[in-house]
């Protein structure tokens, strides 16, 4: 199913679909949704109707950054939306284009340090329409573009809805093939400018145990329906419409660290093994921090990966 259904009780308790349908004007679409992005999309505001020059002849409308430091250029139609892959292919184009201009937006708009951390190895695409044709949605995976098909719909009592139909992960990640074993694998990476190893590197060197624990984790992560997996520079993002977990590996203490979506306050937090992280620098995304370092950690954070990937 790629429609989402609403129900509502009425006053016999009887459940009554409610329909949805679009929005009058596609500007009411685009203000609401940058009004909420970043609890929607998980993607920071950045600018509006940005123009792309003479060369690209178009305006983006709207330019973000998302919680991996990733660029995106978000793109809203009222109805059907058909031209998608060539907006894509020339909107991604001109931001590639245009790395110094948008590093300087970035700046401007949410300081240096987030200027500073901006990763170009693979800027994001997403389209948020009524519906998106059969062709589109299998010709989106063809490019080697990251490309997200985001369907949506109002309702009466100002519902809105997203649903996530397509997400091409685009040429730097892969779509990884079937799994024929319990260990994904993770390509070595080099350190990054911060000279820290990558998390791929820190993976290949771990001992047996730990990953084969990861190989574990992973299946967990992805347990419950589509998930995207992006090994970052230092850490593995797990992915819906927004990060449910950032996973990274800590081998000395034969220990992997999760964080997850999840509200602290709603967790009666075990020491040793979760911990709030709201207020404490860490790599990755997620406000609640949970130590694997065994099979009996992995069966205690069942539940709390379930709701993360339900939140995300």
């Amino acid at each position: 199913m790629t429609d989402l259904k609403l129900f509502q009780l009425d006053a016999d308790g009887r459940d009554i679909e409610l329909r949805g349908s679009t929005v009058a004007l596609e500007v009411e679409l685009q203000r609401r949704i940058e009004a909420g992005m970043e609890a929607m999309l998980g993607i920071r505001f950045l600018a509006s109707e940005y123009p792309t020059g003479p060369w690209h002849r178009g305006r983006i409308d709207t330019l973000g950054l998302d919680e991996n430091n990733t660029p995106v250029v978000i793109e809203y139609k009222k109805g059907a939306d058909s031209g998608v892959m060539s907006q894509a292919v020339s909107y991604l184009s001109w931001l590639c284009s245009a790395r110094h201009e948008f590093e300087a937006l970035v700046k401007e708009k949410l300081g240096a340090e987030a200027a500073e951390a901006i990763d170009w190895r693979n800027p994001r695409m997403v389209c948020i329409a009524a519906s998106f044709s059969h062709h589109d949605r299998v010709a989106v995976h063809r490019l080697h573009e990251r490309i997200d098909l985001v369907r949506y719909r109002v309702f009466d009592g100002g519902l809105l809805s997203l649903l996530l139909i397509e997400s091409a992960p685009g040429s730097a990640s892969p779509a990884p093939a079937r799994r024929q074993s319990r260990e994904r694998e993770v390509a070595a990476g080099p350190a990054g400018g911060d000279g820290k190893p990558s998390v791929q590197a820190t993976l290949n060197a771990a001992p047996a145990c730990l990953r084969d624990l990861y190989g574990e984790l992973d299946e967990a992560l992805t347990a419950w329906g589509e998930v995207e997996v992006a090994p970052l520079l230092h850490y593995i993002a797990y992915r819906r419409m927004v990060n449910l977990a950032s996973v990274i590996f800590r081998p000395k203490h034969k220990a992997i660290l999760v964080y997850l979506k999840v509200d602290p306050d709603t967790v009666e937090l075990d020491e040793g093994f979760s911990r709030d992280m709201r207020g404490i620098g860490h790599l990755g995304t997620g406000d609640l921090e949970v130590r694997i370092a065994s099979a009996a950690d992995l069966e205690k954070a069942g539940p709390l990966i379930r709701r993360a990937f339900e939140a995300a």
